[in-house]
């Protein structure tokens, strides 16, 4: 069964539009993407920055969508998919956690 993911924006930082403060533009997203395997769950927390796109009027902040945010965000490349693998790695340990050497004395050693 394939894991499942859900993108969640966890926060957000605004600077007001020019001339004046009436919308403000979005300049960074905080988000957390938490993954599961039905029994298993796994999560990783990031940021996203923004750059102010001053040939356009913004959405009102307060008409904004998680989706519409979560989109832009995930516009950035690979971003999907490497924080996706991140989370399938964690879970991948959880089911089968890594075996870690030990130290073992030398056969020839004497006790």
């Amino acid at each position: 069964m394939a894991n499942t993911y859900t993108w969640t924006i966890t926060s957000m930082s605004t600077l007001p539009s020019p001339p004046a403060p009436i919308n403000e533009y979005v300049v960074l997203a905080q988000y957390l993407v938490t993954g599961t395997d039905g029994t298993n769950t796994a999560s990783i927390a990031g940021s996203s920055q923004f750059t102010i796109d001053t040939t356009s009027t913004p959405t009102p902040y307060a008409q904004l969508t998680q989706a519409q945010v979560l989109g832009w965000i995930q516009e950035e490349p690979n971003l999907v998919i490497n924080t996706q693998a991140c989370i399938d790695g964690q879970i991948a340990s959880m089911v089968t956690p890594p075996i870690s050497p030990s130290n073992t004395p030398l056969p020839w050693a004497t006790a």
